[in-house]
């Protein structure tokens, strides 16, 4: 059961070649095993993104976001109280970015592995053993 990051999410989305064959692989499987989940947290980022002039899209932010969560055969994981806490209490030390710290609380609350790039998400999973990661 994997949890996409944004970058994985946006990858995957826009066949980027970045997103690695086995990690897409196993977007896939898990996407044909009712296996994958984004959080609302990337619709948040995506729009900063855009926003700031850091990611370039084909369509508005608005509709990719809304194809995103429509077509991508994942389920949302909405944030909720004890997301919101977890995130605000992880274990050890990870940065101060609350899209990140949200991210990471949703796998640990919802026992799901995070599909990431960010090296500090992967070192903290390595680091902590916290949360299951997979470099993509």
């Amino acid at each position: 059961m994997i949890l996409l990051d944004t970058c994985a999410a946006v990858w995957s989305a826009t066949a980027d070649p970045t997103l690695g064959a086995k990690a897409r692989a196993q977007i896939l499987r898990a996407a044909e095993r009712r296996e994958l989940f984004l959080s609302p947290v990337t619709a948040w980022e995506i729009a900063t993104l855009a926003r700031r002039g850091r990611l370039a899209l084909a369509i508005s932010p608005n509709a990719f976001v809304n194809q995103l969560f429509a077509h991508s055969d994942a389920s949302e994981v909405p944030v909720n109280r004890e997301i919101a806490f977890a995130a605000g209490s992880l274990p050890g030390e990870l940065h101060g970015d609350p899209a990140d710290r949200l991210i990471v609380a949703t796998a640990i609350v919802a026992g799901l592995r995070v599909m990431t790039r960010d090296r500090h998400i992967l070192e903290y999973a390595k680091r902590t053993g916290a949360v299951p990661a997979i470099a993509c």
